[in-house]
């Protein structure tokens, strides 16, 4: 069974999803694949205690605070290659960026590889299914280019900023990949 509240955000209204015991999605609602990993039915239960927990968690967040993601118990559902790239996101600080090729790097050094391949990152996570609290906001291009946020370019700035990210030299590109 797949469990669903909605939150009010600064951002717009997003919704959560559980399987019970762990978080397993969180969207804006229109979002670009927006609960592409539900395969049920939802059930609303705005008391289930983890949707609760995720809720005071965004409530947190959304204040400027800095809760631990490892306070909430996490379940995106995805394959191996998305799992790691759902892991790195985990560790970018609040506040900081890090690029898709830095990330591909990384998993590249993990599995003893020359190379992988950016785009391939790039996919994994725009697919985050448990967005803001997986920090895919947190991920740019290269060049310093806010490419590529399922939740929006307006969204991606708005977390960005309230984060108190240098946004300097950073910057919306001509043509977004983004909605």
């Amino acid at each position: 069974m797949t469990y669903s509240t909605h939150y009010s955000s600064p951002v717009g209204t997003l919704m959560l999803t559980s399987d019970g015991s762990n978080l397993t999605g969180l969207w804006r609602a229109g979002q670009k694949y927006f609960a592409a990993t539900v395969t049920e039915p939802l059930t609303l239960s705005d008391n289930l205690p983890v949707l609760v927990a995720a809720k005071k968690w965004l409530d947190k967040y959304f204040d400027g605070q800095r809760p631990a993601i490892k306070d909430l118990p996490l379940a995106p559902a995805g394959g191996e290659f998305r799992q790691t790239v759902w892991r790195i996101l985990r560790k970018i600080p609040h506040g900081k960026v890090t690029t898709y090729g830095d990330i591909a790097g990384q998993i590249a050094s993990c599995l003893s590889r020359g190379a992988m391949s950016a785009q391939a990152v790039g996919g994994a996570v725009g697919h985050n299914p448990i967005s803001i609290i997986i920090p895919c906001h947190r991920v740019i291009g290269a060049n310093g280019s806010l490419t590529g946020y399922a939740g929006g370019m307006k969204m991606k700035i708005s977390l960005l900023t309230l984060e108190g990210t240098d946004m300097s030299r950073l910057f919306a590109p001509a043509k977004s990949t983004a909605p």
